[in-house]
């Protein structure tokens, strides 16, 4: 085994056995080969395996910190606690009678003559007529609705994304990104091999100025957005901020995919990016936040000009929808199913945000009444992945380091998001509670 493995899987040793904790800092590189009498560049080496293996995060300007430690078992947190642990990570909103409105249109697909057609084979990238109209109608809002010749089918929104960026990026392009964005996309670029430029945020999301200047120093393929509650920050970019940035994508002849997922618990946001310019806009969206995870569809509303392309992607990828998806969901958009839970997850989404600010009040948080998820920036001295671990052990609550979100290297903000979607209310309170008396208590 190589000398730097060995040292690592000292140091990894160290954590797992308490010896070193989460968020205690590691010396500087320099310090550490002298301590172990190895060269610079040897130690160096073993701080890039111990990042690799998950053991360590670089903050820039402060050092190297040991990251929280894998979950404990769930036996290890009820005894810590008296309670099962809550997951704050996971956003999946299910409301009171969600399945009941749903089985309606399951109940329609178990006909054998219909359940046939839909277990037949993979839906076409662009679906049925009656699955287009369908799309549209979970699609369109105020100022906006698209083209039903323009929508194409995934299998989900991830995969949507996966699709649109194969089709907008070549391996080893540049996609500009928001510097703090959805984790799933980062693992998407990388399987891609798409190099992720981070571009700085405002509160309204990517500022113009940093993607001229991300395009200006070397063109960029495509930029992905989240103009609407973007996660993890929940901010919306107002009618401006989307006119200047539609006039900037036409000026730099340059493509975005607009993920609008978290879009429908805003009916009062401006149109998309894409009613502003649907030449230069790739909307993605999906079912798995309107309704669930289990059974969802994700939505492509494509340029012509990349139609083509976009569906080669989903057909060469296996990233179309499922034919059994497919039908359910055109079932339930055509039945009222979507619009109706949309609507109970709006009223429920507010309610947890009341929560948030009843419990956490006093703390410097990023959220909206509109969103499932919040952005809390901790006190100091408190960091992240020392919050997270200490959540996890002392307060039996799970959420996420800011690092997680964080595009570029050494990028590690003092946060965590707050997801607000899955647990029932009550459980949420005692959770939020408990996470407010952890903050005020500090790491000691």
């Amino acid at each position: 085994m190589e000398e730097y493995r060995r040292i690592a899987d000292r140091v990894e040793a160290a954590v797992r056995d308490g010896r070193l904790r989460p968020g205690d800092r590691l010396p500087p590189q320099r310090v550490f080969a002298r301590r172990h009498g190895i060269a610079n560049s040897t130690a160096i080496r073993v701080y890039g395996e111990l990042a690799r293996r998950g053991l360590v995060v670089g903050e820039v300007g402060r050092g190297t910190f040991v990251r929280a430690a894998p979950p404990l078992p769930a036996p290890a947190l009820v005894e810590a606690t008296g309670a099962a642990p809550v997951d704050l990570q996971l956003n999946y909103p299910v409301v009171d009678g969600q399945p009941e409105l749903m089985a309606r249109a399951l109940t329609a697909l178990a006909r054998p003559g219909v359940l046939t057609g839909a277990l037949a084979r993979p839906a076409a990238a662009d679906g049925t007529p009656e699955a287009r109209d369908a799309a549209v109608s979970v699609l369109a809002g105020p100022g906006w609705a698209p083209d039903p010749g323009s929508v194409l089918f995934a299998g989900s929104g991830r995969r949507a994304v996966a699709a649109a960026l194969s089709a907008l990026v070549p391996p080893g392009g540049r996609l500009g990104v928001e510097e703090l964005t959805y984790p799933p996309l980062k693992a998407v670029a990388e399987r891609l091999g798409i190099r992720l430029v981070p571009l700085a945020l405002d509160a309204e999301g990517v500022r113009p100025e940093a993607l001229a200047a991300a395009h200006r120093a070397a063109p960029l393929a495509a930029v992905y957005l989240q103009p609407t509650l973007h996660n993890p920050l929940a901010a919306t970019a107002g009618e401006a901020r989307r006119a200047a940035l539609a006039e900037l994508l036409r000026g730099l002849d340059l493509t975005a995919v607009e993920d609008a997922t978290w879009a429908f618990l805003d009916p009062g946001a401006p149109a998309p990016l894409a009613a502003r310019a649907p030449e230069r806009v790739v909307l993605v969206d999906s079912l798995s936040k309107r309704l669930a995870p289990g059974l969802t569809v994700g939505y492509l509303v494509v340029p012509g000009r990349l139609r083509a392309a976009v569906a080669e992607a989903l057909r060469s990828g296996a990233w179309t929808a499922d034919g059994l998806a497919l039908a359910a969901a055109t079932r339930w958009a055509g039945d009222g199913t979507v619009a109706e839970t949309a609507a109970a997850k709006r009223a429920d989404a507010a309610a947890r945000h009341a929560l948030v600010l009843r419990r956490l009040a006093g703390q410097a948080l990023r959220t909206s009444p509109h969103a499932y998820f919040c952005w809390w920036e901790l006190p100091a001295p408190w960091r992240a992945e020392t919050f997270a671990a200490a959540a996890a052990a002392r307060a039996g609550v799970a959420v996420t380091p800011g690092s997680a979100f964080a595009v570029g290297p050494g990028t590690a903000p003092g946060a965590v998001r707050v997801g607000l979607a899955s647990p029932p209310h009550a459980v949420l309170d005692g959770a939020l509670a408990r996470l407010a008396a952890l903050a005020a208590a500090g790491p000691g």
